[in-house]
């Protein structure tokens, strides 16, 4: 046999088909945001896809004194090996950091992951067997479906309006689909930019509490409020009924991958065996950085720079909005977080228009990827924290020129 026929035979080989690769792997899409963010990296495009942090805004100088001082401080043991939960000082200033909101926490209700999107693969891992339901918001942050679609999730979606999740809808679709957990979004959320309502907050744990279900409350942009009243979160109103996730991902630098899980100490032992499956532990060194960083006491005014910077995007999003898209379009005005939600007009596809939008140098997120269940061919995500002031309004009226030639 020649070397070339050989070499053909090996290459035939690697079909992962033909390796075994599990039939529900095979399955799985890849994230759409992703592959958006591909075509947008095209030079000169504009892009409203993705939900990146504004770079210019990175803590850099501050960063580099706290990197100093953890291997000045902690020298080799911020390079070994650490424990599954995370450095206990870390998780103890974490606690003392999220008992500003919500009393009681302690390090005993805190595991650091590798980002929030490990703790959304840890609950999975935890709880959904093939088949089992989850329910969700409608439209719901499409990296939480990625993670629970891994372990074959299926899902019972409710409906949002400006208050957020129709809590009212909720109690049924518990009694039809009997849901593991219930995941919400509930501040700024990802993608319409919608906070829920005190009221709903409040109906939605009665209604878990009474059913005995636990919420998991993806809480990334809590920080990140710029108008509007504050509202108590999930976490500090639910008590031992949420499960909630944080992230420094967007209030420090998303380049760490560190975040952390609230949960009760009872609930940590579970998590903390299906984390070592996955990766033992999160980077050593990254959580004595980000502790020394919180130990500088940098972070409150670093959040107020980062809020005024992306209240005044938002704002000129809005404004440019206005100006520039036809009237019968209809967006969210959110109070905070990264994202507003558009709705086109007269049945207009928001996966229809994309390549139209990228041909003229302009990227968003279209919304179908949104909705677990089918729908949202209307809408479309809009991100204001990663783009300029100038490109902001050039990409909005490039992008209302397409709507309106396609209406």
């Amino acid at each position: 046999m020649s070397t070339k026929s050989n070499t053909t035979e090996i290459e035939n080989m690697t079909i992962p088909e033909k390796w075994g690769v599990t039939s529900h792997v095979m399955e799985l899409e890849t994230s759409i945001i992703r592959e958006i963010l591909k075509l947008s990296s095209q030079p000169g495009i504009i892009s409203f896809a993705g939900g990146l942090p504004a770079p210019e805004l990175f803590p850099v100088e501050d960063l580099k004194e706290a990197a100093n001082r953890a291997i000045d401080k902690y020298k080799d043991k911020a390079l070994q090996y650490s424990i599954s939960m995370g450095v206990l000082e870390f998780r103890e200033e974490i606690a003392k950091y999220a008992c500003r909101r919500t009393k009681g926490i302690t390090a005993a209700n805190v595991l650091i992951t590798s980002g929030s999107q490990q703790g959304l693969d840890l609950i999975g891992r935890a709880f959904i067997d093939p088949g089992d339901y989850v329910i969700c918001e409608a439209p719901t942050y499409v990296g939480a479906l990625q993670a629970f679609n891994f372990f074959q999730a299926r899902y019972a979606t409710v409906p949002m309006d400006e208050n957020g999740m129709i809590v009212d809808e909720v109690e049924d679709a518990i009694k039809k689909y009997h849901p593991k957990f219930i995941y919400v979004v509930p501040n700024f959320q990802n993608p319409s930019g919608i906070t829920m309502s005190l009221k709903r907050r409040l109906q939605l744990i009665e209604i878990a509490n009474r059913y005995d279900i636990p919420i998991v409350d993806d809480n990334p942009y809590g920080d990140l409020r710029f108008s509007g009243e504050p509202v108590d979160s999930l976490c500090s109103l639910g008590g031992d009924t949420i499960i909630s996730l944080s992230t420094f991902s967007k209030i420090v630098a998303p380049g760490f991958r560190i975040a952390w899980m609230i949960a009760t100490p009872e609930m940590m032992p579970v998590f903390e065996k299906v984390k070592q499956c996955g990766d033992l532990h999160t980077s050593t060194y990254g959580q004595y950085v980000l502790l020394e960083y919180m130990r500088m006491n940098k972070i409150d005014a670093h959040l107020e720079k980062i809020k005024a910077t992306y209240g005044a995007r938002r704002d000129l999003m809005i404004k440019a909005i206005q100006e520039y898209f036809p009237a019968e379009v209809q967006y969210t005005e959110p109070e905070g977080g990264l994202f507003l939600w558009v709705t086109l007009p007269n049945g207009m596809s928001g996966k229809g228009l994309l390549p139209k939008a990228i041909e003229a140098k302009v990227a968003y997120v279209y919304g179908s990827p949104f909705f677990p269940n089918g729908g949202g061919n209307e809408t479309l995500r809009l991100n204001y924290s990663n783009a300029n002031e100038e490109q902001i309004v050039e990409g909005i009226k490039r992008l209302g020129k397409i709507i309106k030639e396609n209406m």
